[in-house]
């Protein structure tokens, strides 16, 4: 039996999203079209928006569904920048998903953008009085500013409406990666668009959903340029026939949060990922001395503990684990299998070596104690196995 501890790379589908997703494929009708088949097409479709929009907290006219969280960051922030033109400054800290960064790098190298990265603190959070300054310096010149909700590497959950306050005072717009936080915390559209959020990414797959479904929430005022051209079938701002039964699918995964997240600030499942965090926290510490907790102690994600093992690579340990039964990460999925220092751990202040001996454990929806039990059987081994093989002398690339 394998024991699964990396929800953050994605979440098992509930079964009822599964039954859902299933039924809706059978039903024949594009969304688009006026017949009466067409027409019950969309009705499925829209009451899907309708019910992915309560989980978030914004209009249903807000929720614009995309093929994954990726294709939402990249409309979020190519959209805005775009549409800002000739504004050319991009602020984004520096431990963002790669979404982020390879977008803002695309741009850079491509459209002539200017990005400038805001340093993180020692545990992961956005620094505001660098923010403010780089802000001042030239606010007319900023197209906007785009930063994670909780960094999905090391857990830490980010001051976004006081980011967005200070964007706001100046007008410019932000961008929210909520992909990594919606499922785990609140994620409020409303409250955020009020502090001055502009657009706000999410995936379906970390919820519950199926992957292959995403949506970015873009406020009724803003305007972003889009990627995809067409027939405009979402505000011209996607085009594309959309995906009915995905949208049914990710739906259903939404309900379940919605119910969890209207009760007593996050409710039951967040206290139980909480407790099972806290026990993997406590268990590593005790079992491999010298393992360090990175990431806000305190404001993290629920189901987040993010370690650097002092004298070993993680990837040993990830292999030294998945042998044992027990699947977990090195960082960020999108990365995996990637022989490079974290990039979260750098942008916090990390040594190469402390960056290279980090481990992603991630708990959701299935995760049970019999589970961290799992994981804390196997680690005193793994840990010894990889300490005993070392740091890898290797050059990145040979």
């Amino acid at each position: 039996m394998v024991v699964y501890l990396d929800h953050a790379a994605t979440t098992p589908m509930l079964p009822a999203a599964i039954a859902a997703y299933a039924e809706a494929m059978g039903v024949v009708g594009n969304p688009a079209s006026v017949h009466s088949q067409g027409q019950n097409a969309k009705r499925m479709l829209e009451e899907s928006r309708e019910i992915v929009a309560a989980s978030l907290a914004s209009d249903p006219i807000e929720v614009v569904f995309t093929g994954s969280g990726t294709e939402a960051i990249n409309l979020g922030i190519k959209g805005l920048y775009w549409a800002r033109a000739p504004r050319r400054r991009i602020l984004v800290p520096g431990g963002e998903h790669h979404a982020t960064l390879d977008t803002v790098e695309w741009l850079a190298q491509h459209d002539g953008a200017v990005v400038e990265w805001i340093p993180l603190d020692e545990n992961g959070r956005i620094d505001l009085g660098a923010l403010e300054a780089a802000i001042a310096h030239d606010p007319l010149d900023v197209a906007l500013v785009s930063v994670i909700m909780a960094n999905n590497e090391v857990g830490t959950i980010e001051p976004v409406a006081e980011v967005a306050v200070l964007a706001a005072a100046h007008g410019i717009p932000v961008h929210v990666d909520a992909v990594a936080a919606y499922g785990y915390i609140p994620v409020d559209f409303r409250t955020l668009a009020a502090a001055g959020v502009s657009a706000l990414s999410v995936s379906a797959h970390k919820v519950g959903g199926p992957v292959g479904i995403g949506a970015l929430v873009l406020g009724r005022a803003t305007t972003v340029e889009p990627l995809i051209h067409g027939g405009g079938q979402q505000r011209k701002v996607r085009s594309g026939t959309q995906d009915v039964a995905a949208a049914v699918s990710f739906a259903v995964a939404a309900s379940a949060l919605s119910r969890e997240q209207l009760a007593a600030h996050g409710g039951r499942e967040t206290a139980r990922l909480s407790r099972l965090r806290d026990r993997v926290i406590e268990g590593v510490a005790l079992l491999a001395p010298g393992a360090q907790l990175n990431g806000d102690p305190i404001n993290r994600l629920p189901g987040n503990a993010h370690f650097s093992f002092a004298g070993c690579e993680g990837d040993s340990l990830l292999f030294l684990l998945d042998a044992a039964g027990v699947s977990v990460s090195t960082g960020s999925a999108c990365q995996a299998g990637v022989p490079e220092p974290s990039h979260v751990l750098r942008a916090m202040g990390r040594s190469e070596a402390e960056s290279r001996g980090a481990l992603r454990i991630t708990l959701g929806h299935s995760s049970t104690d019999a589970d961290v039990d799992a994981l804390l059987a196997a680690l005193p081994a793994a840990h010894a196995q990889a300490l005993a093989a070392g740091m890898a002398d290797r050059v990145p690339g040979h």
